[in-house]
């Protein structure tokens, strides 16, 4: 593999996480609790998708094969994709999404501010513009899953449900493989295990603060960095692909 290659797939594991969670995060507009939340929801996904623009505008300049943000994110099956697992998790009630986002937030907020200091100067630029962003939504998420998690008997047990059910998609979060190698000896990427470490204590500190258990670490998924994906993956990319595979040529 060389290291343009290595390149382009790390790129697409960026630019493609926050495509699918800013799909999901699109799915809210007009269903959110309260306006306030509707509005807030919908913003973050505005957010995730002018990060996942950047990345595969990239991708497309370097990879040498012509394709357009739209094509990567329009025309690729779901084995070319390789967003977090979490990422792509179902919206279900309002605590799934909020602890979903927290657990995602919390990750990037730590890669990004990581990889500000990257050798590669996209990705450094795209690192310190996008962290700004994922600041707020980290502070978002946490503050709900606190306000949730400290709540009610009734919001205290959803919540805890919520971090029960989802807690086994996390550890697809730090897993490496060539391309982490390949890329951390050029001080493009960023070792993972160190991420890992951080993301812990942050978690740890917010659900303290929730009163929330923290569950153990047992049967855990991976597989995203492989394009293998759980079955959520094909139902959100036929609804997010129909209307550009439907009508190819048609201009927006």
């Amino acid at each position: 593999m060389t290291t343009n290659e290595a390149l382009v797939k790390y790129c697409l594991r960026l630019g493609d996480s926050s495509l699918i969670l800013g799909q999901r995060m699109a799915a809210w507009c007009s269903n959110g609790p309260v306006l306030e939340e509707d509005i807030a929801l919908s913003n973050i996904g505005l957010d995730l998708f002018g990060q996942a623009r950047t990345m595969l505008t990239y991708v497309g300049e370097i990879e040498g094969k012509g394709r357009t943000e739209n094509d990567l994110a329009f025309k690729r099956l779901e084995r070319e994709f390789y967003n977090t697992l979490l990422s792509e998790r179902p919206n279900g009630h309002f605590g799934d999404t909020v602890v979903r986002n927290l657990l995602h937030s919390a990750y990037t907020y730590h890669l990004y501010t990581a990889l500000k200091d990257s050798s590669n100067e996209t990705i450094a630029a795209f690192a310190s513009k996008s962290l700004k962003e994922i600041t707020y939504h980290l502070r978002h998420s946490a503050e709900w899953v606190v306000r949730l998690g400290d709540g009610t008997e009734e919001s205290h047990n959803k919540a805890q449900v919520s971090l029960n059910e989802i807690w086994e998609y996390t550890d697809d979060l730090f897993t490496m493989n060539e391309v982490d190698d390949l890329l951390i000896k050029e001080n493009v990427a960023v070792d993972l295990n160190n991420i890992k470490s951080l993301w812990s204590n942050t978690i740890n500190e917010i659900l303290e603060r929730a009163t929330l258990s923290r569950p153990e670490d047992s049967f855990m998924q991976a597989g995203s960095l492989n394009g293998m994906h759980s079955e959520v993956l094909g139902h959100l990319l036929a609804e997010m692909q129909f209307l550009p595979r439907a009508y190819p040529d048609a201009n927006w």
